[in-house]
């Protein structure tokens, strides 16, 4: 299902990360077609994303993505849609957002934190100006607070070239990955060493200040309770190369949205058509494709001498593959 022209584009995108572990001295090699697989029972794609959790939904005047991977979003519909509870929430959101606009289920998704997007509203992401690093760099730790794969991914691909990335996880919430796809797990942070630490630890702060490049796949506020916030961390830190990975930017005015691969995806238009309705084209594309973007943008900081944040979106990422593919 998935296009031979974003198989070139993931190509491409996979050779200058590897030219870039070049330079530091490292030959790695990326494989398209494995960078986007996991050891998880998939569907065929179509309306429902292969993982049958984002279903593609009909509005009155277009189409979205609804994520329904959590409980608390299964719960939240009867106030997204001012509806009553239905056995089936899918039964719910057809009936009703084919009444509604995008504009209206968007704004609504948002107040709830539900992950909704709708098709191809994502634009293509601008880099971020990093400055010139006010230290002397050779970069050699990474600390990996992100969890499922987007963020993973990214740590795992700079641990191939050669920079030690301890990835953190907090007791009380670990990344699932290691129990729901072992095998995936490993590729994503089989390299890594683990730390396990209260994410609201005081450590936490002392563990950033010592690392080169910070990894995270959390929403600005959140981390901000956890005291992570760019003041913080560049006080400490000045050197640091701060890969924030979020699903519709780290700043501005959607950064408190909520968003995972599949919806990211549909965002930015890496979806397919049939005669009268899109149809997904994959797992989770936004993931992977954000991971190995994150990754190449990342070396090339490091190789550039620069520091700063660097703001990766998985919608954002997704229209700019979409873009290269042809599919927008």
């Amino acid at each position: 299902m998935i296009p031979s022209a974003l198989i070139d584009a993931i190509a491409d995108e996979g050779k200058a990360v590897a030219d870039l572990a070049a330079q530091l001295g490292r030959k790695i090699a990326i494989d398209p077609r494995t960078l986007l697989e996991r050891d998880i029972a998939l569907q065929p794609p179509g309306l429902f994303s292969p993982n049958g959790y984002c279903r593609l939904v009909a509005a009155s005047d277009g189409w979205i993505a609804v994520n329904l991977a959590r409980e608390d979003d299964r719960a939240a519909i009867p106030a997204w849609l001012e509806c009553d509870e239905t056995a089936d929430p899918w039964v719910a959101v057809t009936n009703h957002a084919r009444h509604r606009t995008i504009a209206i289920l968007i704004e609504r998704a948002k107040l709830l934190g539900m992950p909704v997007a709708a098709l191809k509203e994502a634009d293509v992401q601008p880099s971020n100006p990093l400055a010139p690093n006010v230290l002397p760099q050779n970069p050699h730790s990474v600390l990996d607070l992100s969890a499922l794969w987007a963020g993973p991914l990214c740590g795992g691909l700079l641990a191939q070239a050669g920079i030690a990335v301890t990835k953190v996880e907090d007791p009380a919430r670990p990344d699932p990955t290691a129990i729901t796809t072992p095998d995936h797990n490993h590729r994503l942070n089989g390299q890594k060493r683990r730390l396990t630490m209260p994410l609201h630890s005081p450590d936490l702060l002392d563990a950033v200040a010592g690392a080169d490049i910070l990894v995270t796949s959390a929403r600005a506020h959140a981390l901000a309770r956890l005291g992570l916030t760019p003041q913080a961390l560049f006080a400490r830190n000045p050197g640091l190369i701060w890969v924030a990975i979020t699903a519709h930017g780290f700043a501005g005015e959607n950064a408190m949205r909520v968003g995972f691969g599949d919806d990211a995806a549909a965002a930015g238009g890496l979806v397919g058509w049939t005669s009268d309705a899109p149809q997904f084209l994959g797992d989770a594309l936004a993931d992977p494709l954000t991971g190995l973007r994150a990754a190449r943008l990342a070396l090339r900081a490091i190789t550039a001498g620069q520091s700063g944040i660097i703001d990766v979106a998985l919608a954002a990422t997704a229209a700019d593959f979409a873009t290269k593919a042809g599919l927008r």
